[in-house]
């Protein structure tokens, strides 16, 4: 086969879901409103961050960052899709794949790190109630939100250049949007290698995260056994609930995308797994934050009751 990433000019084809075309339309409709409800929840989460004074805290100015990554990411993924499924050109050309492959690698691996912050976060919360405040100084917030997007983008650098350095054969994605796994498919020979190198990345920013979090809850659930306050338990579990329901969103899709190996991924059950993390989970992420948490409830209550006072 002809080795294709020699010309730039050349472009791939996103099969997306045409292998199904009567369900096309249900795919248009759900995913409209789905990605509708994720711009509404989380920019909703954001306004609330930032007009109510009781909700200035560290947590949720995390909680802001992670808002605007879910919008970004599925901004970077669902209007293509709904492009494809609406019309009859899947075509994208070869540096729109690239620059839409970085990004969402970018902004994945972003939050990857972020949610280790959110979790070092809830254990000096927890852990560390008396000096909470201290350790978590605003000077040190802004550094580990900065330090969370520049190691996202750097490990996104890493990736998309050793894969455009692979030698690609046949210009057919069977995805919706141009992700690594399926980038590997198309490789025209043995790039062991290379491949080897990129899983180290994707190893770092997946699987090293998630071992800190779930070190971060275990020190959370040891300190919690130790309180004898019944209602301070459920307080320290509802303070983290949320979060560690996110996690377990976020990392369990990531580990059937990027952590299995090149010949055992389905490109069909990927499909469907990356709807999951593109769409379905940022829209599920403002419910869970909103629903589970008082702070939020009570700022969504009054800006309505200031609304409705006005009008």
């Amino acid at each position: 086969m002809e080795s294709f990433n020699i010309s730039l000019g050349k472009g791939f084809i996103l099969v997306g879901f045409s292998d199904w075309p009567a369900l096309e339309l249900i795919f248009f409709i759900y995913i409209l409103i789905f990605y509708s409800l994720t711009l509404f929840g989380n920019t909703a989460i954001i306004a609330l961050s930032r007009m109510d004074l009781q909700l200035h805290t560290p947590m949720y100015y995390f909680l802001c960052h992670l808002s605007f990554l879910d919008l970004c990411f599925t901004t970077s993924t669902v209007p293509q899709l709904l492009i494809n499924l609406h019309g009859q050109d899947r075509t994208i050309s070869y540096g729109g794949c690239v620059s839409q492959l970085f990004i969402t690698l970018a902004l994945g691996s972003t939050e990857s790190v972020l949610l280790v912050v959110m979790a070092f976060d809830r254990y000096a919360a927890v852990c560390r109630p008396l000096h909470y405040m201290n350790i978590m100084h605003p000077v040190l917030c802004q550094a580990l939100a900065i330090a969370s997007w520049v190691g996202g983008f750097l490990n996104s650098l890493i990736q998309t250049g050793l894969m455009m350095a692979m030698p690609l054969c046949g210009h057919r994605l069977n995805h919706f949007f141009c992700e690594m796994p399926v980038f590997l498919k198309l490789a025209c020979q043995d790039t062991g290698g290379t491949e080897a190198k990129m899983f180290v990345a994707r190893a770092v920013i997946v699987a090293v995260p998630a071992m800190l979090i779930l070190g971060s809850y275990a020190q959370i659930a040891r300190a919690v056994l130790k309180v004898k306050s019944v209602a301070a338990r459920r307080k320290a579990a509802g303070t983290c609930g949320s979060h560690l329901l996110v996690v377990s969103l976020f990392y369990g899709s990531a580990t059937y995308t990027y952590l299995q190996p090149k010949d055992s991924y389905s490109e069909s059950k990927g499909k469907f797994v990356a709807l999951f993390y593109t769409i379905i989970t940022p829209m599920f992420n403002p419910l869970i934050y909103t629903l589970r948490n008082k702070d939020m409830k009570g700022a969504l209550w009054k800006v309505l009751g200031r609304a409705a006072a006005t009008g």
